[in-house]
């Protein structure tokens, strides 16, 4: 459930960074970039607590999946993406909640699934790398 959340909301502010580039504010993805690098050091200073061992591989699976996010962000901000049908955003596992629908949809490219919620554990997650994104 964590792991879904953390990217319904990645695909939500980048949304909105979209939306705020649109409007005119070219530091929009900057800044949410920003926000990003913040989150992540929050993230890693609790690593640095005492957490249980559940605990403790959640943030460490959260981390893995933030970074990869961080790097896309920074990926459109080199590229100058400005605007959310560029191949390189419309390319990425994005993941909406659809309040009509009641349900989570995971997105990629032109192509949507009705999101199954299955359950994978609380297990390490892999590096995501451009050969395994």
């Amino acid at each position: 459930v964590a792991l879904t959340c953390t990217q319904i909301w990645w695909t939500t502010e980048v949304g909105m960074a979209f939306a705020r580039l649109e409007e005119g504010y070219e530091n929009a993805m900057k800044d949410y970039y920003k926000k990003q690098v913040a989150q992540l050091k929050t993230l890693i200073t609790m690593l640095i607590g005492q957490l249980s061992k559940g605990d403790r591989q959640k943030i460490m699976t959260i981390c893995t999946i933030d970074v990869h996010a961080r790097d896309v962000v920074a990926k459109m901000i080199a590229q100058k993406v400005d605007n959310a049908q560029a191949f390189l955003w419309l390319s990425q596992l994005r993941h909406r909640w659809d309040d009509e629908a009641k349900h989570c949809f995971a997105n990629i490219c032109d192509a949507q699934f009705l999101y199954s919620y299955e359950y994978l554990g609380n297990t390490p997650r892999l590096v995501i790398t451009p050969l395994t994104d």
